[in-house]
């Protein structure tokens, strides 16, 4: 049996016609020779809108209860291209996360996959039928609706595809693949053929919105081939695949995200254990973070800075307030207008001189950095939110990223 899963998002489904047209795209891959397990977003942005409803409910509502109403949409989706697949002649099964087995832990809202059971899904596609399976949602070992947090379908996806031994994965979606960065802010930004998993990994995870984080981490162990690709239009987009080392650039994309906040506690007694108790603490809590630094002690005391999902800025400030209180500190500060520009490629690992040349494009742009983190194959800054597309435009021309060559080492 040769497997393929399909992923389509929300804008893909969003309306009876769209409906239809991924419903062609899909009896088109089931009679070319695949078994095919399809997994679709609500459509278009009624998820949205239904956490809009809730908070015109109350100002704090329940994580549980938010699963139950946020998991509705994928529902309405599933079902509809269920009736669309049949009207085309070809048998489709709809399920439910729970109902394709996909189980997960008890974190409402964004849960993590820690099993699937696919029987049902596995009879479907020997039966001959279209597996349709709502994405972003599970059933906790609690036996609770959950949810896998923004992004989840994708993630659904891959984990199904690796599952069910699937020879690639297809994420449709409303761009034809994986560019260099945002084309609406550089123009000139080019579709890449392939992408490395760990450098989607990291693209994802500093503001590359094509696919989640978590999905590129299973299609990394699991070895999925993943193709990003377009709803609208046939052409071939990105794979995410395993990329031999004579094939990575030097640099491969340049991401953003505004999606964060930067929270300072001013003034922590500088001795050993502080930064285990306020990390720890904010761990307990069930809060992401991302960049952290702290600053050089001073009469005894220092600042810590790190910085967290402006939806969850809320609750960290009050935990770090709570902290900075028990451990005497002046105080917090949070600041919402900050944004992360960061550069990704795998081949900056063995070339030397990469972070200066993208400090340098910042530096010469009046762009000041007020925190950088960095790994083997990324380099982030983070600068004023309002100079987020001026900082990828200067840095994606500093490092030529649209030409089809990527930078050489002698220019760096």
């Amino acid at each position: 049996m040769r497997v393929i899963v399909q992923k389509f998002g929300g804008t893909s489904v969003d309306g009876a016609e769209r409906i239809k047209n991924v419903a062609r795209r899909v009896v088109d891959a089931k009679r070319a020779g695949y078994s095919v397990c399809v997994v679709v977003s609500a459509p278009g942005d009624m998820t949205d809108k239904l956490v809009d409803m809730a908070y015109e409910i109350t100002d704090s509502p329940p994580p549980r209860e938010m699963d139950m109403l946020l998991s509705t949409g994928e529902r309405i989706s599933i079902a509809l291209l269920s009736m669309a697949v049949q009207k085309l002649g070809e048998q489709a099964t709809s399920f439910t996360g729970s109902q394709a087995g996909i189980i997960t832990d008890s974190s409402h809202t964004k849960a993590r996959i820690v099993e699937i059971k696919a029987d049902r899904v596995l009879d479907a596609l020997k039966r001959g039928c279209i597996a349709i399976v709502a994405g972003f949602q599970g059933v906790s070992t609690e036996k609770d609706v959950t949810t896998l947090g923004r992004g989840g379908s994708d993630t659904t996806a891959v984990a199904l595809a690796a599952r069910l031994g699937a020879e690639f994965c297809e994420i449709y979606t409303d761009v034809e693949g994986v560019f260099t960065t945002d084309p609406r802010i550089v123009p000139e930004a080019r579709k890449l053929p392939y992408v490395s998993y760990e450098e989607m990994l990291e693209m994802a995870a500093t503001g590359a919105r094509v696919l989640n984080a978590r999905s590129v981490e299973f299609a990394r162990v699991y070895r999925v081939p993943v193709h990003v690709r377009s709803s609208f239009v046939p052409d071939e987009g990105t794979w995410v695949k395993e990329v031999s080392e004579m094939e990575q650039p030097v640099i491969t994309a340049v991401t953003y995200d505004k999606s964060e906040a930067k929270v300072t506690i001013r003034k922590v007694p500088d001795r050993p254990g502080i930064a285990a108790k306020v990390f720890g603490t904010i761990a307990e809590e069930n809060i992401n973070i991302d960049m952290i630094i702290q600053n050089i002690s001073e009469d005894g005391s220092t600042d810590i800075s790190f910085t967290v999902s402006k939806d969850e800025v809320a609750r960290a400030r009050e935990v770090t307030e709570q902290i900075a209180r028990e451990l005497g500190a002046k105080g917090v500060e949070v600041d919402p207008g900050i944004a992360k520009v960061s550069l990704i490629g795998a081949g900056m690992r063995t070339h030397p001189g990469v972070a200066a040349k993208m400090f340098d494009a910042l530096a010469r742009k009046g762009i000041n950095i007020e925190m950088i983190t960095t790994s083997p194959i990324k380099i982030s800054c983070v600068i004023r939110e309002e100079k987020t597309e001026e900082a990828v435009r200067a840095v994606h021309d500093a490092f030529e990223l649209d030409k089809d060559q990527a930078y050489e080492e002698k220019e760096i």
